[in-house]
This record gives structure tokens, sequence and C-alpha cells, in this order.
């Protein structure tokens, strides 16, 4: 991506997270990113692309803090619990709560691009913790999967009434955890 591009994904995350994409048009990004709107159609082509440019970059940003996290735990069944970690360090400058959560409540259309990267975002940490869960020696580790799966997306939906539920989430995950593991 050139730096204009990164410019102008830049401008529209802060945008599109804090006002909302619908809320947010092409002209108000071009405005903040300093870029002319004929610079922005050349360099994403519509503004579902764009938006779709700035969910791709969120989530790699996530999914490098939350692998980050995993590698970081001294055993398995810590890895299992990591990306609630994950979500404590990412949630202190992310208060809006999920923006790929709000993006799947703004975005209805199947066929949007954006809709498509907040999904697989969603696929994939369902498909994380169920890695984690079987790595940790789960009895069910698909069961687990989905327990934390739900458990971490209602500490997302929660988020904006205060972080103090990251923590009993968190603690909830362990528990859950341990309660699945044999050896732990």
């Amino acid at each position: 991506m050139t730096p204009t591009g990164q410019r102008i994904v830049e401008a529209a995350e802060d945008l599109f997270y804090h006002r909302g994409i619908t809320a947010v048009g092409v002209d108000l990004v071009a405005e903040h990113s300093g870029a002319s709107k004929r610079t922005l159609y050349n360099q994403f082509g519509s503004k579902e692309h764009l938006v779709a440019a700035y969910l791709s970059a969120r989530d790699a940003r996530w999914r490098t803090l939350t692998e980050a996290e995993v590698a970081a735990c001294g055993d398995a069944v810590d890895a299992v619990t990591a990306p609630f970690v994950a979500l404590q360090e990412w949630s202190r400058t992310s208060s809006r709560g999920c923006a790929f959560l709000n993006a799947l409540a703004e975005l209805p259309d199947p066929d949007d691009p954006a809709r498509r990267i907040a999904l697989e975002q969603k696929r994939w940490l369902r498909e994380l913790f169920e890695r984690l869960a079987e790595e940790a020696g789960a009895t069910a580790p698909g069961e687990l999967a989905t327990q934390l799966f739900l458990l971490h997306e209602g500490a997302l939906a929660t988020l904006p009434l205060g972080q103090e539920d990251l923590g009993a989430g968190a603690e909830l995950a362990r528990a859950l955890t341990r309660a699945s593991i044999p050896s732990a």
C-alpha cells in the first residue's frame, strides 16, 4: 500500500470505528486523510473496499497481538485463555467495543467484502480456541472452544459498560478451561 493509501486507511479507521461505518462518507475520510476524494477512489475503488481495508488492517493487528500472547504462555493450558489477556490489552485503546461486531451490525449484505472479513475474523478466533483446547488436552475441545468464544464475544459486547467485565470474563474462561482439561 502506498503511503497515501496507508494515511487514508488510518483516517478511515479512526472515523469508522468512532463514528460508525454508515455515518461516515468518503468526503470526510478524504478530508481527514489529507487526500482528495479522487485519490481515495483511485486507491480503493469504493467505500466498501476502503471499509474492507480498514477491517483487514485491524484484523492483522489483533491476530498479531493474540498470537504473541499465546506464544508467551508457559504452558498449553494458559495458552487457551491467552485471547482474553490480549483482549484486555487491546481494549485499553478500543473503547467502542468490537469493530467487527459493529461492522456486522452495520453491514447486513452478505456479499459486502467488509462483512466477509468481519465474519472470517470471528471464525478465526473460534478456530483458534479449538486448536488451543486440543493442544492443551481438553476432553471436548469443540465444546470448550464454543464456550470460550461466546464468553469472549460477550465480554466484547459489554465493553462499552466498562473494563471490569473483562477481568471477570478472563477468570471464568480460566475456570472453564481448568474444568475441561483433566491434567489442569
